[in-house]
Formats: C-alpha cells, sequence, structure tokens
C-alpha cells in the first residue's frame, strides 16, 4: 500500500503558486516538491478532488496539471493506488558511494569528503599505544568485540551523556560506517521496510540496500529538522527499521530537539520500528549548546553507532555499535561474517584519546567554527543566488542553488580544481540536483579559494548550452 500525502499538506508546501496560468504553475509546484524529496518518490498525492477543494482552485487545474506530471514522468498511475510520485530516469541519479578509490592530486581541493585533517595529538596518542601494545603481543590479536579497556571507555562516555551503558553493549568496529553494516546485517533481510532521510548519507544507502533493504524515504527540512514528516512515514509504512542521522545531520547540519525526539521515538516504538542511530557528528557543536540526550533514552531498543574519525582522524578507522543486551548475539553473529575485528593498535590509540586527551575536541571545534564562518561568507560574496543556512554544528553546509544544475556544475568545477559531490549522491530515489553538500573541512584559506572558484564554474555552467538541454523541463502544454 502506497503513502499517502494529505491534501493540505500538498497545499501548504506548493504554496502561492503561478496563476497564469493556473494548471502550468500547479504542475511546476508539484514538479520541484517532487525533485526537493518534499513529496518523496512513491507517495501517493491527494485525489484530485481532495486537492481541488485544498487549494481553492478548479478540478480543471488539478487534472491538466497532473496531466502535465505524468507526460513529463513525475507522476504515474496505478490500479487502485491513484497517482504516485515518480521521477523521470534521467532526473538526477544517485552514485553509489562518494570516496575515491586512491589518492587525489594535490593541487584538487576535495570538497567531496566531509573529514578533516588530523589535530594535535595524534602522533601523542600513536606513541602511547605502541608503548602499551608489548602486553598484548601474546595474545591472537584477534578480539572480535573489542578490547574490554575500550569498551569501557565508550560505556562510561554515553552513561556519562545520561544513558546507562555497560561494556557488554559495546562492540568496537572499523569506524561508524562498518557498525551500520553490522546493523543492517543483523536486522535487514530482502524486502525489509527500512525507513531513511531524504537527504542522506550515501554509503549508508549502500549498506542498507546491499543487506535487501526495501527504503521508504521521508524529507529532511530545508531550514530545520520536520518531526512530523517522521513521524507521518512511520505511520503510514511502518518500518520495520529506520537509519536517522539527528545529531547534526548529513548533509543539512540538523540537529534533532528532545522533544522531536520523544515523538518519532514514541511513533517508532508503537509501530515496532527499530532505528539505527548515526552519531559521526555528535561532538561537532560548534555554537556552544547543551546537546540534546542521546536518542536510545527515548527508544531503548535503538542501535547506536559512532566513532573517532569526525572529532579526531578518520585514519584511526575505529568505531562503535551499542546495543541492548538482547540483541548483542545477533550483532556478533552479523559482525563474524565481514570481519574479525578492528585493528588492536588502533583500538588502544582510541582509548587513549577518549581517557586523556577529550580536550582536543574542542580544538576541532575551533578550526571548524572558524571554517564554516568563512565557507558562508565565501558563498555570499562569490554565489549570493544560493541559499545556505548556518549549521549549528557537523562538518557540511547544505547550499540550494537557485536552478537544478548541482550535476551539471561538477564538470565545470573539476576543470578548476574543485571536486563536488551533488546533491542526487544523497537521495535514495535520485533528484535533489537543486542543492549542493560543501564541506568545511578545508582550512578557511582553501574554502575560500574553493567558493571562489566555484563563483566561476557555476557562471559557466548557467552558460552552458549542453546544461541548459540536460535541465529539468519547464511543464508546459
Amino acid at each position: 500500500m502506497s503513502r499517502i500525502i494529505a491534501a493540505n499538506r500538498v497545499a501548504a508546501l506548493v504554496g502561492d503558486f503561478d496563476r497564469e496560468p493556473a494548471y502550468r504553475g500547479l504542475a511546476e509546484g508539484l514538479r520541484v516538491l517532487i525533485t526537493d524529496g518534499r513529496v518523496p518518490v512513491g507517495v501517493r498525492l491527494p485525489s484530485e478532488r481532495e486537492l481541488t477543494e485544498a487549494l481553492g482552485v478548479s478540478r480543471t487545474t488539478v487534472t491538466r496539471a497532473y496531466a502535465e506530471l505524468r507526460d513529463h514522468g513525475y507522476l504515474v498511475s496505478r490500479q487502485g493506488s491513484g497517482s504516485i510520485a515518480s521521477l523521470p530516469a534521467s532526473s538526477g541519479l544517485r552514485g553509489d558511494h562518494l570516496l575515491p578509490p586512491g589518492s587525489l592530486p594535490e593541487d584538487k581541493i576535495d570538497l567531496t569528503c566531509a573529514a578533516p585533517v588530523p589535530g594535535p595529538g595524534i602522533l601523542a596518542a600513536y606513541e602511547h599505544a605502541v608503548a602499551e601494545l608489548p602486553a598484548y603481543l601474546a595474545s591472537p590479536g584477534y578480539y572480535p568485540s573489542g578490547l574490554q579497556v575500550l569498551r569501557e571507555a565508550v560505556a562510561e562516555r554515553y552513561t556519562a551523556r545520561g544513558l546507562a551503558t555497560t561494556p557488554e553493549q559495546i562492540m568496537i568496529v572499523p569506524g561508524a560506517q562498518s557498525g551500520v553494516a553490522i546493523a543492517a546485517r543483523a536486522m535487514i533481510g530482502r524486502g525489509t521496510r527500512t525507513l531513511v532521510e531524504n537527504p542522506t548519507y550515501p554509503n549508508a544507502i549502500a549498506a542498507l540496500r546491499h543487506a535487501g533493504a526495501r527504503l521508504i524515504t521521508s524529507p529532511v527540512g530545508r531550514v530545520e529538522p520536520v518531526a512530523d514528516d517522521l513521524i507521518n512515514a512511520v505511520e503510514q509504512s511502518r518500518p520495520q527499521v529506520a537509519y536517522l542521522i539527528p545529531d547534526f545531520h548529513n548533509p543539512t547540519g540538523h540537529l534533532l530537539s528532545d522533544d522531536s525526539r520523544a515523538a518519532v521515538a514514541a511513533a517508532m516504538e508503537k509501530a515496532g520500528t527499530v532505528p539505527i542511530i548515526d552519531e559521526s557528528m555528535v561532538d561537532l557543536a560548534l555554537d556552544g549548546q547543551t546537546m540534546p540526550a542521546p536518542f536510545a533514552s527515548y527508544q531503548r531498543d535503538a542501535i547506536t553507532v559512532g566513532s573517532l574519525s569526525k572529532p579526531f582522524w578518520g585514519g584511526i578507522r575505529v568505531g562503535w555499535l551499542r546495543a541492548p543486551h538482547a540483541v548483542m548475539e545477533d550483532m556478533f553473529r552479523a559482525r563474524l561474517s565481514l570481519d574479525l575485528g578492528a585493528p588492536l593498535l588502533e583500538q588502544l590509540v582510541a582509548t587513549e584519546l577518549i581517557r586523556n586527551h577529550a580536550h582536543l575536541i574542542e580544538h576541532r571545534r575551533s578550526t571548524l567554527r572558524a571554517s564554516r564562518d568563512a565557507a558562508i561568507a565565501a558563498i555570499a560574496l562569490h554565489l549570493p543566488d544560493w541559499k545556505v543556512s548556518r549549521p549549528s554544528g557537523g562538518l557540511n553546509l547544505w547550499c540550494e542553488l537557485p536552478a537544478s544544475h548541482s550535476s551539471d556544475l561538477v564538470p565545470h568545477a573539476a576543470a578548476r580544481d574543485v571536486l563536488l559531490a551533488p546533491g542526487p549522491s544523497f537521495a535514495p530515489d535520485g533528484g535533489l540536483d537543486r542543492f549542493l553538500r560543501i564541506p568545511y573541512t578545508q582550512p578557511a584559506h582553501v574554502l575560500g579559494d574553493a567558493i571562489s572558484r566555484l563563483g566561476e564554474a557555476w557562471a559557466a555552467t548557467l552558460a552552458d548550452p549542453t546544461a541548459l538541454r540536460r535541465r529539468e523541463p519547464t511543464l508546459v502544454a
């Protein structure tokens, strides 16, 4: 059964559309909602009669608008299911991953990867870990659940945040992405209904689909997270699993409030939905704000993953998975089908960083704060018609372009030695070509240079006749 979006919700989203003529303005407004993901692919639109009443227009206006959308591939009609939101095959399909398989030339500015370089203290942590290593050299070196000392340190972190946790609830993994893959393998089979936000992290999309998930999407608010959309998606589709990024969402930077967490968790508990919560960005609050309680404080059966990649360094390749005692055996079995444990030396490094170098996170926040503000200022200077909200944490700016050309912008930026991940990379169903993620993980002066080049690349994109021909069609009679 298809999910349904209410007529009054569509009317609120489409707003005051062009009435000259009305059917064309309505069709264009609905097309933008579908390509931007605010009306998710696969959702059933209201009947013509319902939308006519909600908008206060003639029935002919809605009928002709729906016909226009069908003709261009943005609606499909299914027997017994009404009009279903869709995307044309060429409408900004997403790729499977962001990271390049090898190293990049030094003269390239890489804005595809939201990962900072290591800060101070990393080398000292490695030196300390090497001194600790001899005590473990008499063992085979396999610790599938992780070193006890590191599991204790991670459990203490959760307990200090208000979520009582024992070391037996912690599994050490090679990064948060590995934790997502393990949880997906344990909980998802072919066709498992799995709710994800749109947009969301591309490599998580790939991991969930690889496990067999049938993805159901819920739009992420443009300016702030919209809990009502998540709750509506849960109530209508009753997914078995969900993947959420409530803490400085990737790519939008949104932070879900305590009240919203409680409301979403209550809906999921009622529907029997088990969430996989990605806390990769949780340490990166940049404006001194008090962080909400962990999502698992509101839903005790939540699976939570985190890592040291964002606050310290991705090269450590150590993360963790936190789960209720009752499912840890399932997680362990799933883990053994993927690998036999995280590297021992890096686990000792992680223990040292968590126990004795937590103050280094403030240095990370300080550098990110300067880079974020520099990037926003550079966009205002070089790309003044782009819309961007100032996130209160995380690693990314989510830019709204005045036209659906982020994919077309990529080659023009590459010609100026700037590498980009366009909006469709973050869209589970395609679309979002009017959006672009810009990580602010580079130094401020590098970001200023990169965005200056983007200004030139954007002008070249708009002047490129091939890009204009590839542009999503304006709906006309």
